[in-house]
């Protein structure tokens, strides 16, 4: 009996396209498991922290003469990325709704006019928090620590980072120059410091109504990001493996059954 030839060696079928082809390709560099994935992505995460170290020493370079061709050769870096990672996805539409999306493209749009944006461009440092929440860090670099509590530590840390360098480019911003004693970028900075930490000092203080409301968000998100923190390293280890009937993800390593439910449970043994 002759074998029924298959689509694709069929005499009439058509050869993917390039794009179908470039997707393919794309796909398997950013979501495959091969040695060659796990290189281009630790490369593309290389990148992210250099893109992500210019951010955070931009207020000292914004004067320079070298600073608006390392943004818009940045922007030029991103856009690819953004691209690339658009096509690597099965479903365009859920790639849109993703938060980090909507963060690089903001991200995106605050170098593509840094003359227009420039009061906003602090808040280019949320690509720290985006990438320490992506799927894509903890699939390669952090592959060893995913699903632990390493992984809760990072990720809380992140967000503290960014939200200490977002608050201090608010001050920065908002009241530099001033009768509030903010003379540069690393005195915006002492004062977020100061006031996330309850310290108060006093020497440096913002003016103002929109200075106190500031400096009170500042305090109570502080020391509920603190509080968070504290909560993640200090709380009983637990792994997560759900529930086959109600669903819950955390339990403990040596669990037998859901303390929830009471299903039997089969967590494997990480030693193995």
């Amino acid at each position: 009996m002759t074998p029924r030839a298959s689509p694709a060696s069929s005499p009439g079928a058509q050869p993917p396209g390039r794009l179908a082809r470039l997707r393919t390709v794309l796909r398997a560099l950013y979501h495959g498991r091969s040695p060659l994935a796990i290189r281009f992505r630790l490369g593309v995460l290389i990148v992210d922290f250099a893109i992500i170290a210019f951010f955070i020493v931009a207020p000292v370079l914004r004067d320079t003469g070298v600073f608006l061709a390392i943004d818009y050769a940045i922007a030029v870096l991103l856009a690819l990325d953004l691209a690339a990672r658009a096509l690597s996805w099965r479903d365009l539409r859920a790639w849109v709704r993703r938060p980090i999306v909507w963060v690089d493209l903001f991200v995106l749009a605050t170098l593509l006019a840094p003359q227009w944006l420039a009061n906003l461009g602090f808040l280019r440092i949320l690509r720290l928090w985006s990438l320490f929440h992506s799927e894509f860090f903890w699939s390669t670099v952090g592959r060893r620590y995913d699903d632990t509590r390493w992984e809760d530590v990072v990720r809380t840390l992140s967000t503290l980072a960014t939200f200490v360098f977002v608050v201090t480019g608010f001050v920065y911003t908002g009241f530099a120059g001033t009768e509030s004693g903010i003379a540069g970028y690393v005195d915006a900075l002492y004062f977020t410091v100061a006031t996330l930490t309850t310290t108060g000092f006093g020497d440096i203080t913002l003016p103002g109504t929109a200075g106190k409301l500031l400096s009170i968000i500042t305090m109570i998100v502080g020391i509920s990001l603190f509080a968070r923190l504290a909560q993640t390293l200090f709380r009983p280890n637990k792994v997560r493996f759900d529930c086959p009937t109600c669903g819950l993800q955390r339990h403990d390593p040596d669990a037998v059954h859901c303390k929830a439910c009471g299903t039997l449970l089969a967590i494997p043994n990480a030693d193995e």
